[in-house]
């Protein structure tokens, strides 16, 4: 195993205001990375890793199903998993197979044409619930299911489904390998983020043991897919001598200023042999009193070399964060024409509402990004920092203030009144205001934005596409009784734990305090780095039955697909359906209801000729609106053109 230390060999600046966004450039490992990995260009007519490909492009470049003819398609099969939560999986499709995340936690195999289930393979415990990776040796002849189950790095067979034992210890290597100190007695590190593989490598990140102020730093693994050997390791939190050690206090044990998890998903650039891993909040998530500094590798999109694990670039996009804000959407590769030549980019959504863009090979920005001023906190012992990276271009794809216009106007006159009336007391300063005692409201919020699996890409034209919601947060602090009677006299001289319960200020009816648009698609132009369209994504069944249309689904936890006819498919939870809207116009073209909320990202693939969109579907979907349907089962749905 390799353990890494950074060493600056180095920087690229996009200009003096943003080089406090820490963007790093190390020439050494970069010149390392270019001449690494295959050849073979991402493949778009398959749909063999989570998103698609390492690249997480969430694109298909079949045409068959397109804007003529899609009110045609109809349910081709169907494959229910029983009870249990409602999957969000994204189905992997090799050849005629596909492979879900089956009842208890199975992986199961169905012919893809079918749904005829083929072979499961039983899990006890917990399985990632997003997606699962596939490998292939260089001959082809050995094919492998990698995913995580329990804690544990596991291996399957693809073609039999029974356990790989050369794998590991018996197919499985603990993910607490490698990490520093004894954790013998810590909870399994099980993550929904499938992790990547790059050549014989499967790149794993570990989640952060909760949300307290004691917490594991998320390191980042890397692990022979063959034999189970780890290879290298990359601390998100640094530890003495690394860079960016100093951006926290001096001498910080690192489990006590844990957390920078990429929870969430990550991106290969093959032919460059970069893996981007945008990274997560260190702890505590909305009061850093513990962690004073900008706390890197936290919030930062990192720009790491796929076979050494050594650090190439980063950018920095949220400083101390308070908020919850980490970068949870997989960033997204494309090609863009600027300034009259064609740059290979790396498009980075977020939580609170901008697209950043840089360049890969350098992590210069393509537009200038600006340290702007924010709030300060008004918390003692908190240190807010002073500046925030601000993108002047694109433009953002979400509200990032709430005004008090936006109430929601279906609530009772009675509601609307105390809605306002918390206009009154509560911090409302715009984006960054810090969380307070009197509670400070947070808008996208740190459940709103861009999540995972969020945006997609049309690799022909320059186009990104973004699914995105408004979810107020109230951040209210507090010291809960038993830590404050536990407090000394002169408390104020030292680190007092606050704490702020989630609020999403949600109202008597289930909505939300704030009123329409709750979601949103929008298309970017990123070879001009300007919005091409942006409407409603789905509605409310609630509030359609009473004729009331275009106010985008209540909580949206779906994602979009690009298909190379110009489609965009994205599923929705409110209003129970799979969508097909206009690559070019952002017009709907084809709606189909679903027995459930779907969750999920579509899979697009092709069986002996037949284009095939499969979603997973189940429950009600985050936050289920009061006097909705009540939950449908869980299972896979797939759809096509009638056959002939």
């Amino acid at each position: 195993m390799t353990r890494i230390t950074l060493e600056r060999a180095g920087s690229a600046v996009c200009r003096a205001a943003a080089a406090a966004a820490f963007l790093y450039l190390a020439a050494s490992p970069f010149a390392q990375a270019k001449d690494m990995g295959p050849t073979k260009p991402f493949d778009f007519k398959t749909w063999d890793q989570y998103l698609g490909g390492g690249d997480s492009s969430q694109y298909s470049s079949l045409k068959q199903i397109d804007k003529d003819n899609v009110s045609k398609l109809t349910v081709a099969w169907s494959y229910e998993t029983g009870p249990g939560p409602a999957p969000n999986f994204n189905p992997t499709i090799v050849g005629n197979v596909m492979y879900v995340l089956g009842a208890k936690n199975s992986i199961v195999a169905l012919d893809a044409a079918t749904g005829k289930e083929i072979w499961k393979h039983e899990n006890k415990g917990q399985v990632g619930n997003r997606g699962i990776n596939q490998w292939v040796s260089t001959d082809g002849k050995d094919r492998r299911l990698i995913y995580i189950n329990n804690g544990m790095l596991t291996e399957i067979d693809a073609k039999t489904g029974e356990t790989v034992t050369s794998f590991g210890k018996d197919g499985r290597v603990d993910l607490k390998q490698g990490v520093p100190g004894d954790f013998s007695k810590m909870r399994p590190l099980q993550t929904n983020n499938p992790g990547r593989v790059y050549q014989n490598l499967i790149i794993i990140s570990l989640p952060a043991a909760g949300a307290s102020y004691v917490s594991n730093p998320a390191d980042i693994h890397a692990y022979d897919v063959r034999t189970g050997e780890l290879k290298w390791v990359f601390h998100t939190i640094p530890a003495p001598g690394e860079k960016g050690y100093d951006t926290w206090p001096k001498g910080a044990p690192r489990v006590a200023v844990g957390g920078g998890h990429n929870w969430s998903e990550s991106t290969i650039d093959e032919k460059r042999g970069i893996i981007f891993i945008p990274t997560g909040t260190a702890r505590y998530d909305f009061y850093g009193a513990n962690r004073k500094g900008k706390d890197l590798f936290a919030n930062t999109l990192l720009a790491i070399n796929a076979k050494t694990g050594k650090l190439i670039w980063y950018f920095q996009m949220v400083h101390h964060d308070i908020w919850d804000y980490d970068i949870p959407a997989a960033p997204k590769l494309i090609t863009v024409m600027h300034d009259g030549k064609k740059v290979d980019a790396v498009a980075q959504p977020t939580k609170f509402g901008f697209l950043y863009v840089f360049n890969r090979d350098t992590g210069k920005p393509l537009w200038p990004v600006e340290e702007r001023p924010v709030p300060k906190s008004n918390i003692p012992g908190e240190e807010a920092w002073p500046t925030q990276p601000f993108p002047t271009k694109p433009p953002p794809f979400e509200r990032q203030k709430f005004t008090e216009d936006m109430i929601n106007p279906y609530l009772s006159p009675e509601d609307e009144a105390k809605a306002k009336k918390a206009f009154e007391s509560y911090r409302n300063e715009g984006l960054f205001t810090p969380p307070s005692v009197q509670g400070t409201i947070m808008l996208p919020g740190h459940f709103g934005g861009g999540n995972w699996g969020c945006s997609a890409i049309d690799p022909e034209n320059g186009t990104m596409y973004i699914e995105s919601r408004s979810l107020p947060t109230l951040a209210r602090m507090t010291i809960p009784p038993k830590e404050r009677a536990q407090l000394p006299a002169n408390a104020d001289a030292e680190f007092v734990p606050y704490y702020a319960p989630v609020d999403f200020m949600l109202q008597p009816n289930g909505m939300s305090i704030i009123g329409p648009p709750w979601s949103r698609l929008t298309a970017y132009d990123l070879n001009k780095g300007t919005i091409k369209w942006q409407v409603p994504l789905g509605g409310v069944t609630q509030l359609e039955e009473k004729g009331i249309t275009g106010t985008g689904s209540h909580v949206p936890r779906g994602g979009p697909v690009v298909t190379g006819s110009g489609l965009i498919f994205i599923s929705t939870a409110s209003d129970r359906k799979i969508h097909a809207y206009d690559e070019e116009t952002g017009k709907l073209v084809w709606e189909h209801s679903l027995p459930a909320a779907a969750q999920g990202v579509p899979a697009v693939y092709e069986v002996n000729g037949r284009e095939y969109v499969a979603i997973s579907v189940g429950g009600n979907g985050m936050f289920g609106l009061r006097g909705g349907a009540k939950p449908g089962a869980n299972q896979y749905m797939v759809f096509a053109l009638p056959e002939g």
